[in-house]
């Protein structure tokens, strides 16, 4: 069974519309670890309302922090500092998706980034990419960074209303794979969506990913 990190090209390209996509295609579990705000119903609640399966498990999250901010200010606030030590990934017998919060260099304290916990993780990112004018910079940046950090990339999921000229370019020119494209929403997902564009992807996420 293997393990993934998704993690987005910044705050609110789509990461936990994608995380469910993800986890019902492959009956997946699924763990944040870190809910900065909405404790009343965080992105593991979400996800777990956007999944038809019954297979999936939705770990607790390590550090359910207050306000709804950056991670180091969040703790910050509640009195806390988070370690990247004090993490340690679910164990299951399934696959298992972890979802990051926000992009790469969201901080986690003082020096240690996302990144930094996904170096820690020592597993593959899956990166999420929304199509909008400044995406392939942002893209190719936070690419650039994984690669830097000698973090293995599994691909890139597109969110949003498709672009091929921009999706072709990031493709050709970082050397990543697609592991899914991922309809835009006209409304507020439902699980008959989700589960829409997991059958649609699923092939694709299969091959790739397991």
């Amino acid at each position: 069974m293997k393990k993934y990190f998704i993690s987005g090209i910044g705050t609110d390209v789509g990461k936990t519309v994608v995380s469910a996509v993800l986890t019902e295609a492959l009956q997946a579990d699924y763990w944040k670890p870190v809910q900065a705000g909405d404790l009343d119903f965080g992105d593991s609640d979400r996800v777990k309302s956007l999944v038809s399966n019954s297979r999936s498990v939705f770990h607790p999250e390590r550090y359910r922090l207050n306000t709804p901010a950056s991670p180091h200010y969040a703790a910050e606030l509640d009195g806390i500092e988070i370690a990247v030590s004090d993490f340690s990934i679910p164990q299951t017998d399934n696959n298992l998706f972890i979802e990051g919060a926000g992009g790469l260099m969201v901080p986690l304290n003082s020096k240690d980034s996302v990144a930094d916990l996904i170096k820690y993780f020592n597993v593959p990112v899956i990166l999420v990419s929304r199509n909008y004018l400044g995406s392939i910079n942002h893209t190719m940046l936070s690419i650039e960074l994984l690669k830097h950090k000698g973090i293995e990339i599994a691909g890139i999921v597109f969110n949003g209303d498709p672009n091929p000229a921009t999706e072709n370019w990031i493709l050709h020119n970082s050397g990543c794979t697609c592991v899914a494209r991922i309809g835009n929403a006209t409304a507020a997902p439902d699980k008959k969506w989700i589960k829409e564009q997991a059958d649609l992807n699923e092939n694709n996420i299969i091959k790739l990913l397991t």
